[in-house]
């Protein structure tokens, strides 16, 4: 088979990182795109058999090195954390777009392995709207052998901090294909060499993205090597009944390796993929309905179940002792008794997690109260507010960059602490308008105008971010909109509807919205059956709502998806919407 020719491009990530790829240029221009991402260790020169044996020569083709991989720059099999290199291929999505513009709704991709955990995480975290994901043995539970490894690795990571280990697997255990074999074993750019904080997330993320694959809905094709050393089958089988696409199909390849798409006898397996990617692009996109999604949605049977008394009795005893505790010595700490006074998800309770300084009652309340603050929740509120103002200033310099005076409204602002701070980072903007229904806050959010002198820009009233009538009111006709730690805390999407109609008919053509969203949180059920909410004698249960569904919704109310970033294990994320 001809061998077909690639040319040798690189790309710079958020974090100015350089990337190398490959692409394989359709033989005449086109709008179609077939994405690979290579297994853990490997690179894109190992994914040319691909690219020829697929026999697309319509469709142009794309294949990176991974950071920390190949011809790629960074540390040899490092990368800061899964989050980050999740975002890479977010980022590297959106440069092939912007460069050869291929809309993201004509791509397809490819991955296999580690690769497709990342893919996976990518699709579930950033809602992309690609035709289609084709995964070849995703590593979501890498076989360790020895007793306790993984233990044992967290522990010597706390105690030495980040080190390597190497791939124990040889070459004859990847595939049955001896030319691939030896090339393996004498391939320079092979990186056998692994960052401990990275295997260790892997197995994280992977139990993420597994629990919550039903949250996924783009059209899937799924291939598993049934002779495979180095991955566990369960996960992958338990992903796969719970992924939430109507459009899926799954192949178990017996007597395959772990290297599914490089085995000897791959030619079905080619064949298979190449039938996929040509009805996809056959057919129209493909877009799930999620008009019912608050009322039959997988995340609506969750919340049920969270609202429900727990089934189990050692739950209910154990969930019945913590909220016993909270009661009883939940004073000791500040930021509890805060919670328990005014509700944990209420504005004074995010503006002390905002804080972050601990505080309480005697020595052990402060040390209650600390960690009571580093809760991965809470973590992750402070990291999506570091993200608002990234996302504020951002958003502020793109608006002046095309000329245009910036008019602010955050609809529900609690006390409006990210504004200010992207204000004292941001010259030129021309009004703010602040509101938030609890008088409390509007009274709390006006004294810091005042103390902070800029009562000639910014203004802060009461208001309603769920009526439309209410919405009307806001009178500086704003080209930058914030729904910031709203959404997350109503269930109902009709609520969402109505706001989402009235930011968009108060704003300006072609302004800004940022939108915030929970799509996932490992302690919902803790939450639901111990913490009370704002909201009188509730307990704060909550729905999280898929980037989709959120995106969807937006899209809807007609606005178009520009940017997002995600939050430590994406529990939240911060997006950016313009006004068509």
């Amino acid at each position: 088979m001809k061998e077909r020719k690639f040319e040798e491009c690189y790309f710079r990530t958020s974090d100015n990182v350089e990337l190398y790829y490959k692409h394989w240029p359709a033989v005449q221009k086109t709008d179609k795109a077939v994405i690979l991402f290579h297994r853990g260790h490997e690179h894109s020169g190992r994914l040319q058999h691909i690219a020829d044996e697929l026999n697309l020569p319509n469709v142009a083709m794309f294949a990176w090195d991974a950071r920390g991989h190949g011809r790629s720059l960074g540390e040899r099999g490092y990368s800061p954390s899964v989050d980050r290199s999740v975002a890479d291929v977010e980022e590297f999505v959106k440069h092939i777009a912007q460069t050869y513009g291929i809309p993201v709704k004509n791509m397809i991709v490819i991955a296999q392995s580690i690769g497709a955990v990342s893919v996976l995480a990518w699709i579930h975290d950033y809602a992309p709207e690609i035709r289609g994901v084709i995964a070849a043995s995703p590593a979501f539970d890498v076989k360790l052998y020895v007793p306790f490894a993984r233990s044992l690795i967290a522990l010597g990571q706390k105690i030495m901090g980040q080190f390597y280990v190497s791939s124990y697997v040889k070459a004859r255990f990847l595939t049955h294909d001896k030319e691939r074999i030896y090339s393996y074993n004498h391939d320079p750019l092979i990186t056998k060499q692994i960052a401990t904080n990275i295997l260790l997330e892997l197995y994280e993320t992977s139990e993420r993205i597994v629990a919550d694959a039903a949250a996924i809905k783009v059209p899937l094709q799924l291939f598993v090597s049934g002779s495979d050393f180095v991955v566990h089958q369960k996960a992958v089988y338990d992903f796969y009944d719970k992924v939430g696409s109507p459009h899926k199909e799954k192949h178990i390849l017996e007597g395959f390796y772990h290297d599914t798409l490089g085995e000897k006898n791959r030619a079905p397996v080619m064949l298979k993929m190449r039938q996929f990617i040509e009805k996809l692009y056959a057919e129209p996109l493909f877009k799930y309905d999620y008009s019912q999604e608050d009322k039959t949605g997988f995340s609506a049977q969750k919340l049920k179940e969270l609202q429900a008394p727990a089934k189990c009795c050692f739950k209910r005893a154990y969930y019945g002792l913590l909220t016993w505790m909270l009661h009883h010595f939940g004073w000791l700490s500040e930021g509890m008794k805060l919670g328990l006074k005014e509700g944990f998800d209420s504005g004074p309770s995010l503006d002390y997690v905002y804080n972050n300084k601990p505080s309480g009652k005697l020595l052990i309340g402060k040390q209650i109260d600390k960690r009571y603050l580093n809760n991965i929740g809470w973590r992750g509120v402070r990291i999506r507010k570091q993200q608002l103002v990234e996302t504020l200033y951002r958003t502020i310099y793109l608006l002046q960059e095309t000329g245009k005076s910036v008019r602010i409204a955050d609809i529900a602002a609690g006390y409006g602490r990210y504004v200010f701070e992207a204000l004292d980072k941001a010259d030129g903007v021309e009004s703010v308008i602040l509101r938030d229904f609890n008088e409390a806050n509007v009274v709390r959010g006006q004294k810091l105008i005042t103390d902070k002198g800029l009562e000639n820009i910014i203004r802060f009233e009461k208001g309603d971010a769920f009526d439309a009538a209410s919405l009307a009111t806001i009178k500086n006709k704003p080209n930058l909109v914030i729904i910031s730690g709203l959404y997350e805390l109503f269930a109902e999407n009709d609520l969402l509807r109505a706001s989402l109609k009235g930011v968009f008919d108060i704003m300006e053509q072609g302004g800004y919205l940022i939108y915030t969203n929970q799509p996932w949180h490992p302690q919902l059920e803790i939450i639901a059956r111990v913490l009370n909410s704002h909201r009188q004698g509730k307990a704060w249960a909550m729905r999280c709502r898929s980037q989709a569904e959120i995106d969807s919704l937006a899209a809807d109310a007609g606005f178009e998806k520009v940017s997002q970033l995600c939050s430590e294990n994406a529990i939240f994320t911060v997006s950016v919407a313009r006004k068509k």
